[in-house]
């Protein structure tokens, strides 16, 4: 099949690889001039490094350099995956500057309609698509806030941008600078703001809980919470074997285990000293955001280089004496030659049409997706990536794996109507679990490893149990799922020599098992 995958980040790519390897014909629409998603150089502030180490956000065939630090860079994230586009040769399928514009269905195929940058005047360019994946990123467009008294404010020379169009820290130099949010994009901007900047406040609507790298300077954290010991302590949907207890006998204890964590982080980083203790506990941590401490923050609060005002958002902007500046709730009035906006993203997909969208959101605006991959009654249609989480090229790279077995027939699926009732339990689930901070049903942190499972349940694929238990106390590894791309393509490939083709035309169709049909 000709498969359209909208987006060059970790899920375009791996879906681009297993689809490929899969023997499908692939293109690869992303606008930015480099691969990448959210680590594209069009895309990063500086400060910008990941959350999980380089271990964990890996992609299980393609382990990160061994030069790169536990947590890697940006940049270095980008080269990573510049990396693997080459070593799996995807390259020659890439469709970089190239914004898509509209993905109309047309009877059995999809029509899509874009405009690259590198054609005489930009002009449209129009192709014909048996399937498309949307891998355009949860995190692709900032979520602004609108400010009352904006021109004034620009008039005064002050400016207002998003995290992610922010780059260079020497335009903070010399300058008062205030940062909207305090989630791990705003702290990460924040600290390089901090050591260039005349003043440098963190406004912040409500205070989050931050994770130790090292707890007690001691312990990586993906000791206690990249493992599935760390996972099950967040009470999912079902429970299976040892949840159970957790959740029952042992819930006392798996409180305790939480909130010591936020114990140890109060005490770790002065909170109390600095009046930044979150309200509630720790186990709370995600009805808010589960959040990596940025490095150096707390130590620059501790400084003076850096302060957090809780409890606050901007009311206006203004200009006072000529000068720009901000005017907070309380009536505080700060100034503010810059504003960076880490406030979050929108989840959308403007290029597929009215009539298509209302398919896949349900009535809340919510993505209405079965296993965060395939919306209930639009056929060819597929999403990748839209499941965010501690672990998300693993998570992407076994959806991309369930994309390819469903494209050649070889899953058995419930039928729409239980399809589309599993995916509204999902996110009613997700809803009470996360205080409905789950973007648009597409963040699945931290349930990242039951996505897998769920997954693979439905491929009849698993890692060994020695290695599942091994998960238990260890982090979880992703290099461990290595297997489980060649065992598929090998299964799908006996699927297709067990298939009699009959030549219609330039297409051919196949008698042999039926379509949805597992083979094992």
């Amino acid at each position: 099949m000709r498969v359209a995958i909208i987006g060059a980040g970790v899920a375009g790519l791996t879906t681009a690889k297993v689809l490929s390897q899969a023997g499908h014909e692939v293109e690869v629409f992303d606008k930015t001039p480099d691969v990448g998603g959210v680590w594209s150089s069009t895309r990063r502030y500086p400060g910008l490094t990941t959350q999980s180490p380089k271990a964990q956000y890996s992609f299980s065939d393609f382990p990160m350099a061994k030069a790169f630090p536990e947590w890697p860079t940006g940049a270095q994230v980008q080269e990573y995956l510049a990396a693997y586009a080459k070593e799996f040769g995807l390259e020659p399928v890439l469709r970089l500057e190239t914004t898509v514009e509209s993905i109309v269905p047309d009877g059995v195929e999809w029509v899509l309609t874009s405009r690259s940058k590198g054609t005489p005047g930009q002009a449209q360019s129009t192709g014909t698509f048996d399937r498309v994946v949307v891998a355009n990123g949860v995190f692709c467009e900032p979520a602004m806030p609108t400010y009352p008294g904006l021109a004034e404010f620009g008039a005064a020379g002050g400016k207002v941008i998003a995290g992610t169009s922010f780059h260079d820290a020497e335009d903070a130099r010399g300058k008062h600078v205030l940062v909207v949010g305090y989630g791990k994009s705003a702290c990460d901007v924040t600290v390089p703001i901090s050591e260039v900047a005349a003043s440098t406040e963190v406004i912040a609507r409500q205070l989050l809980w931050k994770v130790p790298r090292k707890i007690a300077g001691r312990v990586n954290f993906k000791m206690l919470l990249l493992t599935r010991m760390g996972e099950a302590l967040f009470r999912y949907r079902y429970l299976r074997g040892f949840e159970k207890f957790l959740h029952g006998p042992g819930n006392r204890t798996r409180r305790s285990m939480l909130n010591s964590i936020g114990s140890v982080s109060v005490r770790q980083f002065g909170l109390a000293k600095h009046d930044l203790v979150p309200r509630g506990q720790m186990e709370g941590i995600v009805k808010g955001a589960i959040g990596l401490a940025t490095e150096g923050f707390f130590e620059a609060v501790e400084t003076g280089a850096i302060r957090v005002r809780r409890d606050s958002t901007i009311s206006r902007l203004l200009a006072v004496d000529g000068e720009p500046a901000a005017e907070l709730a309380d009536g505080t009035v700060l100034p503010a030659d810059l504003i960076v906006c880490a406030t979050g993203f929108v989840q959308g997909v403007p290029f597929l049409p009215e009539e298509t969208q209302q398919r896949i959101f349900d009535a809340r605006g919510n993505f209405l997706l079965y296993r965060q991959i395939q919306p209930v009654g639009v056929p060819g249609l597929y999403f990748n990536g839209y499941n965010s989480s501690f672990f998300s090229p693993l998570n992407a790279e076994m959806a991309a794996l369930w994309i390819a077995a469903d494209l050649a027939g070889a899953l058995e699926l419930p039928d729409d109507a239980v399809r589309r009732t599993e995916a509204a339990a999902q996110l009613a689930f997700m809803d009470e679990a996360t205080d409905t901070h789950h973007c648009r049903g597409t963040k699945i942190i931290p349930f990242s490893m039951h996505n897998v499972d769920e997954v693979l349940g439905d491929l009849g694929l698993q890692i060994s149990k020695a290695t599942r238990a091994s998960h238990w106390l260890n982090p979880i590894a992703p290099a461990a799922y290595r297997k489980l791309t060649p065992a598929l393509l090998t299964r799908l490939t006996e699927l297709d020599l067990k298939k009699e083709p009959t030549n219609h035309g330039n297409r051919h169709e196949f008698s042999g098992p039926a379509p949805g049909r597992p083979v094992r």
